[in-house]
């Protein structure tokens, strides 16, 4: 008689509440062989579809989350803590714009893409093909757990791939929607798994061998899947975190400048990625534009109504950071100006939407990623302070440029070392997905969304033909007698000023040399 395997399952607490909404019984790493044998041998029939019969399943699962968006929102807000609007706006709507996107493109992008071929390859023709890579690993976070699993998983799968996704343990109600929502759309038997459990789960899967990685998360466990990945040349690309400046300067349209200030630091209780974590104000307006800011935030109202504007913290674990952020800056001289002391705050997940002053470019504050609702504002005085701040911590994802000059908006943003830039508007860059969207420095390597996003999971394989009429070409055996013919032809072709008849000559010399 066989062993009985122990099943493990994961408790779901709604954060806003604290309440128990479910469990989900993990995957066993014993299981791991598996998912990637069912993910290889789906492969070789999905790869082989037609980019059209591909976008067919593609175009049924964004009509079931049209027809069920309500029901999808409540699941991600129950999971998370965020309020319904958001769940919708930031969650379910890029989902389905980037189905669209992809719908819309993905022939264009993916099928074979013609070459220039050199005048010296005479008689050829060139071709790029896209190759997809087989089994991908996608590992997702928990802060926009629809959306940055969903639109890596269908670039993939619309590429030719076959998806593994591993959800964040923290939302795996979401990750369960992913899972039914897949398999009600058609997708063929093993072409999308999902894998639920925690870090042990991860690190089996990524140990497995995948094809591709395809990780969003923290640069600690990034640096971790990088350095496994490594091991077996696995590649891999990386969406890791942000410490993103917002600079604003004086001639501004400054209630604009402190609504997107207030929108773009506490948009899910600020866990985003691209959260506005630092903003740097102008000295002559720094004084009036804290006000306005200090408006904004005080007339935003915290809960799980439909009305409220800020839902509560996710990650338990991530309260002690940002308590331990504000103590240290608290300690080192800086005021709270919104908020409340930590020494105050409640029990339970929601945080006070903090907005601090006073603070030193040195203080973890300013240099360490947040992920929660927790604001340093800077005075700078001349645009070369403003942008050697704005450059000077080891992340660099996004960033806003405030001004009504659109020559200085570029200029800056041409100067700022950051994955995206928005002019007088914050994080939006991710919402176009005809842009390629991902970070420089700590913030991660690799690109998806636009055409680098499909083309990302792919193998770009240069294809070159002849019709093979000649019996040789020019540069093949022997080489008797044409050394000094080859000088002559490519002094003629490299010459500033090319001498089209030495070409020829010599050309027409070597073709008779064959």
């Amino acid at each position: 008689m066989g062993s009985v395997r122990n099943v493990q399952k994961l408790t779901v607490f709604a954060p806003a509440t604290g309440k128990v909404i479910a469990e989900i019984e993990e995957t066993s790493i014993l299981d791991v062989p598996l998912y990637y044998n069912r993910g290889r041998n789906a492969f070789l029939k999905w790869s082989t579809l037609l980019i059209a019969e591909r976008m067919s399943y593609l175009k049924k699962l964004k009509q079931i989350m049209v027809d069920e968006m309500e029901k999808i929102a409540r699941i991600i807000s129950d999971d998370t803590g965020k309020v319904l609007t958001e769940s919708i706006v930031a969650d379910i709507m890029p989902t389905l714009d980037a189905i669209d996107h992809i719908i819309k493109h993905a022939d264009k992008v993916l099928s074979r893409q013609k070459a220039k071929t050199p005048l010296l390859l005479l008689g050829k023709k060139s071709y790029i093909e896209y190759m997809p890579r087989g089994a991908v690993l996608v590992i997702a976070p928990w802060n926009y757990p629809l959306q940055l699993a969903m639109v890596p998983m269908i670039s993939a799968l619309a590429a030719g791939n076959t998806v593994i996704l591993k959800p964040s343990e923290v939302t795996p109600l979401v990750g369960k929607c992913i899972e039914d929502l897949f398999h009600r759309s058609g997708f063929p038997k093993g072409t999308v798994q999902v894998a639920h459990g925690g870090k042990e789960v991860g690190a089996a899967f990524t140990e497995g061998k995948p094809d591709y990685i395809f990780f969003t998360g923290s640069v600690r466990t990034g640096k971790i899947i990088q350095q496994q990945a490594a091991k077996d040349l696995i590649p891999t690309t990386l969406e890791l975190g942000g410490k993103d400046p917002m600079i604003i300067f004086s001639d501004a349209n400054l209630e604009r400048a402190a609504k997107g200030a207030a929108w773009g630091a506490f948009t899910n209780s600020g866990q985003v990625c691209m959260s506005a974590e630092r903003l740097y104000v102008e000295r002559s307006v720094y004084d009036r534009f804290l006000e306005l800011l200090k408006k904004e935030v005080e007339a935003l109202c915290q809960g799980t109504d439909e009305d409220a504007d800020v839902g509560s913290m996710t990650f338990p674990a991530q309260k002690t950071v940002v308590k331990e952020q504000l103590e240290d800056a608290l300690a080192n001289g800086a005021r709270v100006e919104t908020g409340k002391h930590p020494d105050q705050w409640k029990d339970g997940m929601f945080l006070p939407l903090t907005v601090v002053t006073n603070v030193d470019q040195n203080m973890k504050i300013i240099q360490e990623e947040t992920f929660g609702p927790l604001l340093p504002v800077v005075p700078f005085d001349n645009e070369e302070e403003a942008v050697a701040y704005a450059n000077d911590t080891v992340f660099g994802l996004n960033a806003s440029v405030w001004t009504k000059d659109k020559e200085k908006a570029r200029r800056v943003a041409s100067k700022l070392v950051s994955g995206a830039v928005v002019i007088n508007d914050v994080i939006i860059t991710v919402a176009n997905h005809g842009l390629p969207f991902g970070g420089t420095k700590e913030s991660g390597m690799g690109r998806y969304h636009g055409e680098s996003g499909l083309r990302n999971f792919c193998h770009e394989k240069a294809i070159m033909e002849d019709w093979g009429f000649m019996t040789a070409e020019i540069q093949w055996y022997p080489y008797k007698g044409k050394y000094p013919l080859f000088l002559n032809l490519f002094r003629s072709y490299f010459n500033d000023n090319r001498n089209w008849l030495g070409f020829a000559k010599n050309y027409l010399a070597l073709l008779r040399k064959k």
